[in-house]
């Protein structure tokens, strides 16, 4: 019978298992268990002790779980603003006829310069203008 105690008290003291597990492994029941740790005069601060990693490991995955969400939500914008833009550029580019110098100039925005002087978009000549771009558009 001692023999089952001091094993009790190892696998609880020094291998830090839970009382469900120490019912398990000894094959006695749980309220057993708790009954001679009780009587231990390690338990307060083993308790104490188990407590504190437990606070510790609450506080870790809370910081966890926040990051994850704001990461997820992050995600969730971008996708949301690519959407928006792509439905836009959609909508822009499937028109019958012709594309309105405005829609072009977003289309192109690194084609054109803005110039605050005359309030408008420069077409940038480097890259080669055709016929049918315009070399400028007003700002609205």
């Amino acid at each position: 019978m001692n023999n089952k105690k001091d094993l009790i008290l190892e696998q609880f003291f020094e291998k830090h298992l839970k009382i469900n597990e120490i019912a398990a492994n000894v094959n006695t029941s749980s309220a057993y268990i708790t009954k001679i740790i009780k009587k231990d005069s390690r338990y307060n601060k083993e308790k104490q002790s188990r407590k504190d990693v437990s606070k510790i490991k609450r506080k870790i995955a809370k910081n966890n779980f926040m990051k994850n969400k704001r990461e997820q939500k992050r995600i969730d914008d971008q996708y949301s603003m690519i959407q928006a833009q792509h439905n836009q550029d959609v909508k822009e580019l499937s028109k019958r006829g012709h594309m309105n110098n405005e829609a072009f100039r977003k289309w192109n925005s690194s084609a054109y310069n803005y110039n605050p002087s005359k309030h408008r978009y420069e077409f940038n000549e480097k890259f080669g203008r055709a016929a049918d771009v315009p070399k400028y558009v007003k700002e609205r």
